[in-house]
């Protein structure tokens, strides 16, 4: 039986263990990088503090919106959803986003003049809601309230999007009452 042995310095087992550290984290930080461009829409997206971050993950969905938002709300997500809720929550879930574990909290909904929506004959407005600094959900609406879709504008095949009778339209987003959709 032959045994051999190798003596390696300290210094150079700590070297290279900082190099496989070092790749690990480059290899981890490039595949999370690529998977979040790829969901953007339907996974929060954090470190959403500024106006320029909101408008630079619009831009990423495609939208050409207004320079500033043109109303800012703080909204309390309820502690239970009555069915008026229902369509908007799934409208939300169909996006990747889970309002219900939210319940209860304080967002602020940033609504933002859509100027590049397709055939676009009444106002259209994008919204965003925010709980410390993380997108949790959006749409985008018609100023009459005729229509009513998730970030991404649907393709012609699928299905219409909710019409005011399917919205929720709870009460007052200032008061401990509900969330103003």
């Amino acid at each position: 039986m032959i045994i051999y042995t190798a003596r390696l310095p300290k210094k150079r087992l700590l070297a290279a263990g900082a190099a496989a550290l070092c790749c690990l984290f480059a290899v981890l930080t490039f595949t999370l990088t690529l998977s979040g461009r790829a969901v953007a829409v339907s996974a929060e997206v954090k470190n959403v503090k500024t106006n320029d971050d909101r408008l630079a993950y619009l831009n990423g969905l495609g939208w050409q919106v207004s320079s500033q938002p043109i109303a800012t709300e703080e909204l309390l997500i309820p502690e239970e959803f009555d069915d008026s809720y229902q369509g908007y929550l799934a409208l939300q879930a169909g996006q990747g986003f889970d309002l219900t574990q939210y319940k209860g909290k304080r967002v602020k909904r940033y609504t933002y003049q859509l100027t590049n929506y397709p055939t676009q004959a009444e106002p259209v407005q994008i919204a965003l809601l925010i709980y410390k600094n993380k997108v949790i959900g959006g749409q985008i609406q018609s100023s009459s309230g005729s229509f009513l879709h998730g970030l991404t504008l649907p393709a012609p095949a699928e299905s219409e999007p909710l019409q005011p009778s399917q919205e929720a339209q709870p009460t007052s987003s200032s008061a401990a009452s509900g969330l103003t959709l």
